[in-house]
C-alpha cells in the first residue's frame, strides 16, 4: 500500500536523500522547506523520475507557529502523514558571546519546538489512527557538552532524549519513534555553520548523506529507538557513557574549533 511522507529541511541534504528513498520506493512525497524553486525543481525532477505524487510546502519553521500552520494546511488539504521526518535543523560554529542572541533563539526554535509540534499534532493523529512512524534527525553532538556550538549541541541533546521518550509512550499505540544520530556528513550543514572547517571534519571522516539516509530509513522500517550512523559515531557514543563529562566536554572542544583567529577572544 501506498504511504505517504512528511520530510522537512527536504530541499538538500540528508532531507534530500530521504525523499529519493520513499519516491523511487513509489510513496507519495511532501516536502518542506524555506526555498520555493529548490522544492518546485525537486518535484518536477520526481515526477518526471519516479512518476509518484510529491508536492512541497514553502515553510520557515523557525517563525512562530509555523509548524502548527503547516500541519492545519496539510490537514486541510486532506492529505494523511504514514511517516514524519523531522530533518530540518541549523547550527552555527563560534563562541557562544560571538553570535548575536537571536541567532541562538531561531536554533532553539527551528531544532527543538518546530520538532515538538509536528511530533505533537502528526503524533497525535498517528495514535488515534494506530499507526505510523517518526524519525527524528538528532547527531553525534547529542552525546555531551560542545564548546563552540553550545546551543546546536544542546538541542541535540534535547533531540535525543525527547525521542527516547516518545518512542516509549507510542508503542502502545502501535506507532514508533526513532532517533538518528549521524556524524559530520556531506551537506549544506558544513557550509552554513562553518562546521565544515572543524578538527570534526578533518579527523572524523564525513559521511555520504545518501548513505546516512539509508541508515535512517532502514533503522526506521525496523522501528529501532535510536540508531549510530558510522563507527567513528558508535565509538564515541560509547566512550562518552565511560569517560568524566569534562573530559568529553574537552574532546567535543577540539574537534569543533576551526583555529579561527576570532574564536579565542571576545
Amino acid at each position: 500500500m501506498t504511504k505517504t511522507v512528511l520530510i522537512t529541511g527536504a530541499s538538500s541534504g540528508i532531507g534530500l536523500e530521504f525523499a529519493k528513498i520513499f519516491a523511487k520506493n513509489g510513496d507519495n512525497v511532501i516536502l518542506v522547506a524555506r526555498s520555493e524553486d529548490k522544492l518546485i525543481r525537486i518535484r518536477k525532477q520526481f515526477i518526471d523520475k519516479y512518476n509518484n505524487f510529491t508536492c512541497f510546502y514553502v515553510k520557515d519553521l523557525s517563525k512562530p507557529n509555523a509548524a502548527k500552520e503547516l500541519f492545519d494546511e496539510i490537514t486541510a488539504d486532506g492529505r494523511t502523514v504514514d511517516y514524519l521526518i523531522n530533518n530540518a535543523g541549523f547550527g552555527d560554529n563560534r563562541k557562544y558571546l560571538h553570535a548575536d542572541f537571536e541567532t541562538h533563539e531561531k536554533m532553539v526554535k527551528l531544532n527543538v519546538i518546530a520538532l515538538m509540534e509536528l511530533c505533537y499534532y502528526f503524533g497525535k493523529v498517528m495514535c488515534n489512527r494506530g499507526s505510523g512512524k517518526i524519525l527524528n534527525v538528532a547527531s553525534v553532538a547529542a552525546f555531551c557538552g560542545g564548546p563552540y556550538m553550545s546551543v546546536y549541541y544542546a538541542t541535540k541533546a534535547f533531540v535525543l532524549s525527547f525521542s527516547e521518550a516518545l518512542s516509549e509512550e507510542f508503542k502502545e499505540f502501535g506507532v514508533s519513534v526513532t532517533c538518528l544520530c549521524p556524524g559530520p556528513t556531506e551537506s549544506n550543514f558544513g557550509k552554513t555553520s562553518d562546521f565544515g572547517k572543524s578538527n570534526a571534519f578533518k579527523y572524523l571522516g564525513v559521511a555520504k548523506a545518501e548513505n546516512v539516509a539509508k541508515a535512517g530509513y532502514n533503522a526506521m522500517m525496523k522501528e529501532k529507538a535510536l540508531h549510530y550512523h558510522g563507527l567513528n559515531v558508535k565509538a564515541m557514543a560509547i566512550l562518552t557513557r565511560f569517560s568524566p563529562r569534562f573530559i568529553n566536554t574537552k574532546f567535543a572542544k577540539i574537534m569543533n574549533d576551526t583555529d579561527s583567529s576570532n574564536k579565542h577572544r571576545l
